[in-house]
């Protein structure tokens, strides 16, 4: 039986769990409209449950018998999740209004696929992680198809229901096999069969590879990607903001935690398939994304190229690798929620537009708009000394160091590619002129979403300090004998 202080290392879940139910209550037992109350009260959940999460301290503690760990690992990534499940959801309340679709169950579901996303981080068990994933995946295709009424949102919600099932289907067959040859499916376990690089059958390789693959479409690694262009499109934005942060930085860290906790020892083995999918992913989402027109896709295909990136990192296999992935997803997480701030701006008398065109001449009718897009997108494009630079510097001195040279290079030239498109959204708003005048903005928290995101991309080289400390802590951890 559980012991109960067993239970301390999964209070924030357990926290966010119950009071998950208590705002599905509230709304369901309130009469009038309640999604303005349930969205502040779960903004303050998700602000008590980061307290709580940095409040359990560093060591590395277990619960449920060993399926749940809380680290300082988790710790970083958790914080990473709430922070943009709040920016995106704090975003999205005017967007609801707006459009006419606030119903309660939108912050709730999101606060729900949060809470699967935490669990997910903190799987010590392939059977803890797959409870944790179908939790997020489950709310995630409601949201997707959220506005019902728009053909494009629940023809999104299908493809991502369909796609997502079957990758679904690719994972526990991995674990299956994983099971059947290696006799366990705790990460600890596997972890002390795998020792020394052993390998007890080639099955296992079999299950390894399904296993990467199910998660390798979670994040839209190429090439299990292709949902992600039409489910951007077609989802809500702020929605889209959602999908773009949260569950990519959620499903990064799982794989991370997954190849380097359980597998450390067969790297050679799983270095290959990421090498070759974070190669892939780089080119896609660079020369995919130059002939894109709507600005939604273009990210959907930006965040393919950053997750290659990110796959560099994971592909170094080195606590440094580690170190620069979680700087990276910080600081992606700024730039995409700052972008997705000023997308979600983008309305010519009421009317949501969604072409990069629209931004034509936005430096002279909306010049700090214009000037926080210009900032994010140089940042993207890892134009230094703003923070993005930073991000793709620290993943490719980790190969570098891992001798993956041709990974490195290669990384560079499809950096230099993808700076094509992010530029070419700084020539039009600065170079060409203005058809039509965007409306003000009046969104208080979509305005500060902006300010504190353009101030985190200029202000990270003159104090890195904190994160780059807390990501080194946190990466630390999962090499326990370095």
């Amino acid at each position: 039986m559980t012991h109960a202080l067993d239970l301390i290392p999964a209070l924030p879940e357990l926290f966010v769990a119950g009071a998950g139910l208590a705002l599905l209550m509230l709304g369901v037992f309130r009469k009038e409209d309640s999604t303005r109350p349930v969205m502040v009260l779960v903004l303050l959940v998700m602000a008590a449950a980061a307290v709580l999460v940095t409040s359990l301290g560093s060591e590395r503690q277990l619960a449920f018998g060993g399926l749940f760990v809380a680290d300082r690992f988790a710790g970083f990534s958790k914080v990473m999740i709430l922070l943009g499940a709040a920016f995106t959801a704090a975003m999205s309340l005017s967007f609801l209004d707006k459009e006419k679709i606030g119903r309660f169950e939108y912050p709730v579901l999101v606060l729900f696929a949060t809470l699967g996303m935490m669990m997910m981080v903190s799987a010590n068990d392939f059977l803890a992680l797959y409870l944790g994933l179908e939790l997020q995946s489950l709310s995630l295709y409601v949201l997707a198809a959220y506005h019902r009424d728009n053909l494009k949102a629940t023809e999104a919600g299908l493809k991502y229901f369909v796609l997502g099932a079957l990758a679904s289907g690719l994972l526990l067959y991995g674990v299956s096999l994983i099971y059947g040859f290696a006799g366990t499916t705790s990460f600890d376990g596997l972890a002390k069969v795998f020792h020394g690089g052993h390998v007890p059958h080639i099955g296992v390789i079999a299950g390894l590879v399904f296993i990467m693959a199910g998660l390798c479409f979670k994040v839209s690694a190429v090439p299990f990607h292709m949902w992600a262009p039409d489910v951007y499109e077609g989802a809500p934005t702020p929605v889209t903001a959602f999908f773009a942060v949260a569950p990519k930085i959620a499903a990064l860290c799982l794989l991370t935690r997954v190849l380097v906790g359980p597998f450390a020892d067969l790297v050679i083995q799983w270095r290959q398939v990421i090498s070759f999918v974070a190669i892939l992913s780089m080119f896609v989402g660079g020369f995919a994304g130059v002939v894109q027109t709507n600005i939604k896709r273009l990210m959907a295909y930006s965040s393919i190229g950053h997750v290659g990136f990110v796959l560099v990192g994971i592909a170094a296999g080195s606590d440094m690798g580690i170190q620069g992935v979680l700087i990276y997803l910080a600081i992606y997480l700024f730039m995409t929620v700052g972008t997705f701030a000023v997308i979600q701006s983008m309305r010519l008398k009421g009317r949501l537009v969604e072409g990069i065109d629209d931004l034509a001449g936005l430096s002279k009718t909306h010049p700090m708009m214009a000037f926080t897009l210009a900032v994010l997108m140089f940042s993207m494009a890892g134009i230094p000394p703003l923070a993005g630079f930073w991000g793709k510097f620290y993943v490719f001195m980790a190969a570098i160091q891992a001798e993956l040279y041709t990974l490195s290079i290669l990384g560079v030239l499809t950096s230099v590619v993808s700076a094509f498109y992010y530029l070419r959204i700084v020539k039009v708003m600065y170079f060409d002129d203005a058809l039509e005048t965007f409306d003000r903005v009046q969104s208080r928290s979509v305005r500060l979403v902006m300010a504190l995101s353009t101030a985190v991309v200029l202000l990270f080289t003159f104090l890195p300090a904190p994160l780059v400390t807390g990501a080194k802590a946190a990466a630390a951890v999962l090499f326990p004998a370095g």
